[in-house]
């Protein structure tokens, strides 16, 4: 079997602020079975003076077994220091560079994303020839319409973007905006090659839902899966963003799920 499941370290972010921590997270995720991870809002490696730089987390994840399958970067960084974000990937041994989003406001229309597609090119076409992958990740703001059956941000990414745009697609923010993630998987078939996921539980008692580990709430599995082998996902990385429990348990019950599920 094909291992597809992948750590967001995201998900850990408080127990990566040291090189010491860090270390003892990625010790636990491999324990956990998983053999990958996205690395993104890892203390240990921010700030001017970082004191874990690539080098030193490359040597880490290859010390525990683990590969980076994804980074999640600033925008500004892959966009006026290209080739430093080249160099760093190619020393983590990652080539998918995502961003998290160009603005956490709900835009007011399509066009700041039609001007984005048009400020990137070029650096996807640097990236590319690197051999690095460029991905935009979603949350649920992409997917406001502004005008009555006009087009959502997403769709200009989607439809717009072009094949060297490639989508991280999060898809418990997909089905929060009311959409089917299977369909947005149809439409993205082979600019899918990681998606984020979490659970989406209904909390007993309360008219309100809550992020969960994957198997616990109401998102349909099997039809995501589904979609997701025909689009061509090659990793599935959980992030769940707000934990109720133990992280490091969140991510068991999600790995033991998604393994009985024959990922």
């Amino acid at each position: 079997m094909t291992d597809k499941l992948a750590v967001q370290l995201f998900t850990v972010r408080e127990f990566t602020r040291t090189a010491k921590e860090f270390a003892e997270t990625l010790r636990r995720i491999r324990e956990i079975g998983y053999t990958a991870v996205q690395v993104s809002a890892v203390g240990a490696m921010n700030g001017d003076a970082p004191e874990v730089d690539a080098a030193l987390a490359r040597r880490m994840l290859d010390d525990h077994g683990l590969t980076c399958i994804a980074t999640h970067r600033p925008w500004d960084n892959l966009r006026d220091h290209t080739e430093a974000e080249i160099e760093f990937h190619q020393t983590l041994g990652c080539d998918f560079a995502a961003i998290g989003g160009i603005g956490t406001q709900i835009p007011e229309n399509v066009q700041r994303y039609r001007d984005f597609l048009q400020e990137a090119r070029s650096v996807i076409a640097t990236l590319k020839a690197a051999g690095i992958r460029f991905a935009h990740h979603n949350h649920s703001h992409e997917f406001f319409r502004t005008e009555r059956g006009g087009p959502c941000p997403e769709d200009i990414l989607i439809d717009e973007g072009g094949d060297d745009l490639f989508l991280e697609l999060d898809l418990y923010w997909i089905e929060h905006a009311g959409f089917n993630c299977a369909r947005i998987l149809e439409r993205c078939h082979g600019r899918v090659p990681v998606v984020h996921i979490k659970d989406k539980e209904v909390i007993e008692g309360k008219n309100d839902t809550r992020m969960a580990p994957i198997g616990e709430g109401n998102l349909d599995w099997d039809g995501i899966i589904s979609a997701g082998a025909a689009a061509g996902v090659r990793w599935y990385a959980v992030e769940q963003d707000k934990c109720y429990r133990d992280p490091f348990d969140c991510l068991k019950s999600s790995y033991d799920f998604l393994r009985s599920k024959g990922l």
